[in-house]
């Protein structure tokens, strides 16, 4: 076969190809996993920064106590966390509106936290800008709260930047779930104490 005829056949296989596609293959899946909380693997791809169990349980004790003598100047205590470790590369949720996690909880209020490459806070340095958003969680009944995207924050240590900006959603390094002793909506239980949020899985959403 010449090189010309050969050009020819596969550009005309490559029209035969594209006239046979269906267009649900031009739209992404309504939604789509981040992460399953449902093996050991899964996991390994979260950081727990307290004294949290592993088991997609997430539980521990809030206390405002500092330890005497300590040297850093801690004016907001009675937090932890729990945060993916960083993708590899990004995740894109460009097609995306609204992150859904399904959990069971204790009545309190967490923080649902997205991380992005870094433009706003400090351009060209390590530190990612962070997006937040309250979700509630009835106690004790499994729950699927949904959070649109558009509600996020962007934040800057724990503090709501007073900006006009969007997050981009194409360039997605990790997320985190966080509970502090005070803050949260009106109606949750709050103040020190025991807390203990149980997560199913995380997905994106499109609704719209």
């Amino acid at each position: 076969m010449s090189r010309f005829r050969g050009i020819w056949q596969a550009s005309l296989n490559a029209t035969k190809k594209a006239l046979t596609w269906n267009v649900d293959d031009w739209i992404p899946p309504a939604e789509k996993y981040i992460f399953n909380f449902s093996s050991k693997e899964e996991l390994k791809k979260w950081h727990l920064y307290s004294d949290a169990e592993f088991g997609g349980v997430f539980s521990g004790n809030l206390s405002r106590d500092v330890t005497e003598g300590t040297k850093w100047n801690i004016t907001r205590s009675g937090f932890c966390g729990m945060r993916s470790k960083k993708f590899d590369g990004f995740i894109d949720l460009e097609a995306y509106d609204t992150i859904a996690l399904r959990i069971k909880g204790d009545g309190r209020c967490y923080i649902s936290t997205i991380y992005t490459e870094n433009w706003v806070n400090s351009p060209g340095q390590m530190e990612d800008n962070s997006w937040q958003s309250f979700v509630f969680v009835p106690k004790d009944n499994w729950y699927i709260a949904k959070i649109p995207l558009d509600h996020y924050l962007p934040t800057w240590r724990g503090n709501v930047i007073e900006a006009k900006l969007e997050m981009n959603p194409s360039r997605i390094l990790g997320m985190s779930l966080s509970v502090n002793a005070d803050g949260g909506v009106p109606g949750a239980n709050s103040g020190p104490g025991d807390f203990k949020l149980e997560i199913d899985w995380i997905k994106a959403l499109r609704t719209q």
